[in-house]
């Protein structure tokens, strides 16, 4: 059982490597791009807003950059909190009025114990109630790129779009020695978070079908999802776009830098006349 594992993982890394291959031949195929950050404004300085809300078995903590602009919603990743997208909301305040969330068993919110996408889409669509937001544009990274996606299956009539940055549609997706890294972490300390991780989501190309609002659908040139689950995302859902992000990982074009951020979500967004 265990050669076969072995063998099952190398043959899937050697498919990724042609994967790769394939996107430096016809970056074409995948929209391989550079983000243009030559003209970034300067980002604002603090929140306008540090708050708590209610919402049914969980107390969510968020803030707001930013006043006046369209609402855009950004939504951290798996062990993330409100810092993790300060940097893009700080940026995106100069054009949107930004809601950062924390995620129920993540920072400062509450933990009621159990937790899964769909219920933590369940907490955006609340959170949205509750500010009196309409037709948010939702920004996802990791994790919260999953909570986006089953938002907008699950809730079609709540967003006026999403941005999905690093998503995967089921845990096999990932790069066979990313799972493994988190087994093992889980074998020494068990975490809910790693939990989900390893075993959600897993979206069909029917349930993704029923996502109606404009969708970007980006990872990074070498993210641990495999492209060709971005491929697959972007074909499920309706008249999506999808870019590729030429020389990033899973994280440095979102969370690490807010100046890539903003650029990739407002050029978009600007094209769509949102």
């Amino acid at each position: 059982m265990k050669l076969i594992s072995v063998f099952l993982a190398l043959v899937s890394l050697v498919s990724g490597h042609i994967i790769q291959a394939d996107i430096r031949i016809h970056p074409e195929k995948y929209n391989l791009m550079t983000i243009d950050t030559s003209n970034l404004p300067e980002p604002v300085e603090a929140p306008t807003a540090d708050d708590f809300v209610q919402l049914g078995e969980v107390n969510m903590h968020y803030r707001i950059y930013g006043e006046g602009g369209a609402p855009l919603i950004l939504i951290h990743g798996n062990g993330g909190s409100v810092d993790s997208l300060a940097a893009a909301a700080r940026y995106l305040a100069n054009d949107y009025t930004v809601y950062v969330t924390e995620s129920r068993c993540h920072g400062q919110s509450s933990d009621p114990g159990v937790i899964s996408y769909e219920l933590m889409a369940k907490d955006i669509a609340e959170f949205v109630a509750a500010m009196g937001i309409k037709k948010p544009i939702v920004m996802g990274h990791s994790d919260g790129a999953i909570i986006a996606l089953a938002l907008a299956a699950d809730h079609p009539e709540l967003p006026g779009a999403i941005i999905v940055c690093g998503a995967n549609s089921d845990p096999s997706t990932f790069w066979p020695y990313f799972p493994a890294g988190v087994r093992i972490r889980n074998a020494v300390r068990r975490d809910k978070l790693n939990d989900l991780m390893l075993n959600e989501p897993h979206f069909t190309a029917e349930y993704l079908a029923k996502i109606n609002c404009p969708a970007y659908i980006v990872s990074g040139e070498f993210d641990i999802m495999r492209q060709t689950d971005t491929v697959f995302i972007r074909d499920s859902v309706p008249g999506s776009d999808m870019a590729i992000i030429k020389g990033a990982d899973h994280s440095s074009y979102i969370s690490r830098d807010g100046g890539q951020a903003y650029a990739l979500a407002v050029e978009w967004l600007n094209q769509k006349g949102l």
